[in-house]
């Protein structure tokens, strides 16, 4: 059988004007999680991510603790990119205003509120620019390319928590809820391990940190 590890990428900049920048604790969690699988002699065969830039930055991250570089060595595959929850959470704003979290909301009631809005998204409640089947679609393109990797091989997949969620409920054959209750868990840098032959496909681990789980560093551990 092959392998391929899916990572969701560091801790972004929530609340700020650009979302789409690691975090400096970002950073540090994407270093230290390429530094622990250094000391576990563990390496990769194809590298490979969406084309977002927190995903890019998290692939340099990685590569940075392994001692190498992603540079002209890696795939870029957008369709792992997020779909839009600022667009989903916009729309279900308007269609449910009273729902909608105040000013001065916890982030808490901000994930709430995005777990509502997912629903609505694939019950066709609500239409972003990206329809629910779009989505479902795109992500299980990506899951065909990343299992066209040769017998025996190890991938790195660097994408978002959505966009892993969609492909876990796909492969693990669950309900539409799955996505978000899954999109609400997945730590930043958390990794998920699978093993794929030619007939299956089969989830070995989910939402490990094991580079974070460790005392001085939990405090590192985030979902945003």
């Amino acid at each position: 059988m092959a392998e391929f590890i899916l990572v969701r990428h560091g801790q972004a900049s929530f609340g700020a004007e650009d979302y789409d920048n690691l975090s400096d604790t970002g950073w540090q969690q994407s270093r230290w999680l390429g530094e622990y699988w250094r000391d576990k002699g563990i390496y990769f065969d194809r590298l490979i991510c969406g084309n977002l830039t927190r995903h890019r930055q998290t692939l340099d991250g990685i590569c940075q603790g392994l001692g190498n570089s992603s540079e002209n060595s890696h795939t870029v595959l957008p369709q792992l990119n997020e779909f839009d929850f600022l667009a989903v959470t916009q729309c279900y704003r308007e269609r449910y205003p009273q729902r909608a979290p105040g000013a001065h909301a916890s982030r808490a009631d901000f994930y709430r509120f995005l777990k509502q809005g997912m629903l609505a998204w694939a019950a066709g409640e609500i239409s972003p620019v990206e329809s629910w089947l779009h989505f479902e679609a795109r992500i299980a393109d990506a899951l065909k390319s990343i299992c066209d990797s040769p017998k025996g091989s190890r991938t790195l997949v660097v994408s978002s928590g959505g966009a892993i969620a969609m492909m876990l409920t796909q492969i693990l054959g669950g309900p539409v809820s799955t996505v978000a209750n899954l999109n609400m868990q997945i730590q930043n840098t958390a990794v998920s391990r699978l093993f794929f032959s030619a007939e299956n496909i089969s989830l070995h681990s989910f939402n490990h940190v094991p580079h974070l789980d460790r005392d001085g560093r939990r405090e590192y551990i985030t979902y945003s």
